[in-house]
């Protein structure tokens, strides 16, 4: 009977242990996720020289972590860690935005670039988000079966 209480309280000792080491490696910002785009906008998201920066922004819309990957192919996989970290101060509940682009300004939303939203508010620690990057404001293409030489947007 001895030897089953000593061992039940190694294994609790072992178990909370483990509890312990995993809370010191998560932190206090720790996002992982995965970056989606629909099959009609993935040739131009994974184009050469595009950049995928994922943003994580405060409730008062102010960015507090980016991540970038250059050259970028989708589904894409993401880990943010406190090395991402723009700001101190993580208050509140977190809103998580992706912007796919080949000129690298954040911020600005030009022709041709793919942008989205996760649905919601996220805590800093949230695991398995799903970001879809599936808005764009399209590209100027020359309209087919057309007298003259003009452009028309897709959208016409």
């Amino acid at each position: 009977m001895k030897k089953i209480f000593i061992t039940a309280a190694a294994a609790s000792l072992v178990a909370c242990a483990f509890c312990l080491a995993r809370t010191v490696s998560e932190g206090r910002f720790n996002i992982s996720g995965t970056v989606t785009v629909p099959e009609r906008l993935a040739s131009m998201a994974q184009a050469d020289n595009n950049s995928c920066a994922i943003i994580v922004k405060n409730e008062a819309d102010v960015p507090v972590a980016i991540k970038r990957v250059v050259n970028p192919k989708f589904p894409l996989s993401f880990t943010m860690g406190e090395e991402d970290l723009l700001a101190a101060n993580l208050d509140g509940n977190l809103k998580l935005e992706v912007q796919i682009n080949n000129h690298g300004q954040l911020g600005v939303v030009k022709q041709g670039d793919i942008f989205g939203s996760a649905d919601g508010a996220i805590k800093p620690n949230a695991k398995n988000v799903t970001i879809a990057a599936d808005k764009t404001l399209g590209r100027v293409q020359l309209a087919r079966n057309v007298k003259g030489n003009f452009f028309r947007t897709a959208a016409r």
